[in-house]
């Protein structure tokens, strides 16, 4: 049923933890001689209704039964864009490849939940689905995450790092013995939007409210000596880190939202310097790109690198794109986690499997 050499056609669904919405990309990855290649059919976003937003935002503190409605009626609205999707473009893929939305993730008790339940999206579509990417990595001892390496290996061999500015960043590149190193480097859309949204704004245009501000310097030093960044890979953040120590260290300086914007974007631009080396190319994504402000910094902070900006299209959907690729990897029965990058005992196949 699935040929690499004659092509396999995959929806990725990505939702990432800025609460921007859905994004949906339709691609076709075809394996010639040893090597991947894909074309972006179309992509698409959806924003989630108000009520939506709202629960996942705070599904962490949902009661077990409200938990678990809010995983299946989330799987059956997911089902419900791709049904949309297909009609709206009039294509129908072989497989959904689901990130679902990641509520807990505290792999060193070897726990992790991305909700959307498979069987709702598969039920809805009427395409086989494959989701749950990271539990089996998890189980095996693993960070699992990141995952997109796997897709920047095989997709973005190009480029010296592949960094996505999501609502936290990751970044990836090849080791001197021929492993994948990826990691995240910090929270960037996660941090910058909740500071907008406290004043009713989605987030920060350009980064035209961090540009009139101004960067505290013993702020930005007390970012900067969390105790993460001295971790050594393979790590992973997710939201409890944000709430437990970035977001406490911030309001305790009690600042206005352009001066806290400033320094957030400083301490971005400082940390990502960190993880290049000079001379080197570095392909950037997600929704951090835009923020030209940061970009800025990002390049001050670095001279000698340069920053790459792709078109809008994958800019704005290579995780959805690189999750449409797990999928076909997974049908494949190729492995999509790398023990070199989430630190799990060995290589293996994340995901599992919804046919209706």
């Amino acid at each position: 049923m699935y040929d690499p050499r004659e092509g396999i056609t995959a929806l990725g669904l990505m939702s990432g933890t800025s609460l921007d919405g859905l994004d949906l990309c339709l691609a076709r990855f075809t394996l010639h001689n040893g090597k991947w290649s894909y074309a972006i059919t179309q992509a698409d976003s959806v924003t989630y209704p108000a009520e939506l937003k709202n629960a996942l935002s705070t599904a962490q503190t949902m009661t077990a039964l409200d938990y678990a409605r809010l995983h299946s009626d989330y799987g059956i609205y997911l089902g419900e864009q791709v049904r949309l999707f297909m009609e709206k473009y009039g294509v129908r893929p072989q497989l959904v490849a689901s990130h679902g939305h990641t509520i807990f993730h505290q792999p060193s008790i070897r726990l992790t939940s991305q909700i959307g339940s498979g069987a709702g999206i598969a039920a809805e579509s009427g395409i086989p689905v494959v989701c749950d990417f990271r539990t089996t990595d998890v189980a095996l001892h693993g960070q699992g995450a990141p995952l997109v390496p796997v897709g920047d290996r095989n997709l973005f061999g190009d480029y010296d790092y592949c960094l996505n500015l999501g609502g936290f960043s990751n970044i990836s590149s090849e080791a001197p013995d021929g492993s994948r190193k990826a990691y995240d480097i910090t929270a960037v859309n996660y941090v910058l939007n909740h500071y907008t949204r406290l004043e009713g704004e989605d987030y920060d245009k350009d980064g035209l409210r961090a540009r009139r501000g101004k960067v505290h310097e013993a702020v930005l030093d007390a970012l900067d000596r969390l105790p993460f960044y001295k971790q050594g890979g393979p790590k992973s953040l997710g939201r409890e880190w944000v709430e437990e120590e970035v977001f406490p260290l911030i309001d305790s300086f009690g600042l206005g939202t352009d001066d806290v914007l400033a320094t957030y974007c400083e301490h971005v631009a400082v940390q990502t310097a960190s993880h290049v080396k000079p001379g080197s190319r570095v392909l950037v994504t997600g929704g951090g790109a835009f923020n030209r402000y940061l970009m800025e910094r990002m390049a001050e902070r670095a001279p000698r690198v340069v920053y790459f900006i792709p078109d809008a299209l994958t800019v704005n959907f290579k995780e959805a794109l690189i999750f449409a690729f797990l999928g076909v990897l997974y049908v494949c029965g190729i492995p999509s986690c790398l023990s070199s990058v989430t630190g799990s005992l060995h290589d293996n196949i994340g995901g599992a499997l919804y046919k209706c």
